[in-house]
């Protein structure tokens, strides 16, 4: 899949946000990308802040152990999760 990859323990995806939804869920693979749908609104940052605390909560970390590293102001968005417990349904964990 080209919407996730490994740095070390660190899972990165690149999702595309559909913010103002029903509800928070998981879509699937999109264009490349993860797409993901949100009930915040796109205003002063609360898409991403949502998308950081739902991400922690599927992937079972603390919400510090997830970071937005690219995309602040757009749909497009690549995060990072550190040493997840979980993983995305789609993902497999790193070869070691």
């Amino acid at each position: 899949m080209g919407w996730y990859r490994w740095q070390h323990d660190t899972l990165m995806l690149d999702i595309r946000l559909q913010p103002r939804a029903s509800k928070d869920e998981i879509i699937g693979e999109y264009a490349g990308r993860l797409k993901i749908r949100l009930a915040a609104p796109p205003v002063d940052g609360q898409a991403n802040k949502s998308l950081l605390k739902f991400m922690a909560k599927i992937c079972q970390v603390p919400s510090r152990q997830v970071s937005l590293l690219g995309g602040a102001t757009c749909r497009d968005k690549l995060i990072g999760i550190n040493a997840p417990c979980r993983l995305p349904e789609g993902v497999t964990p790193p070869e070691t």
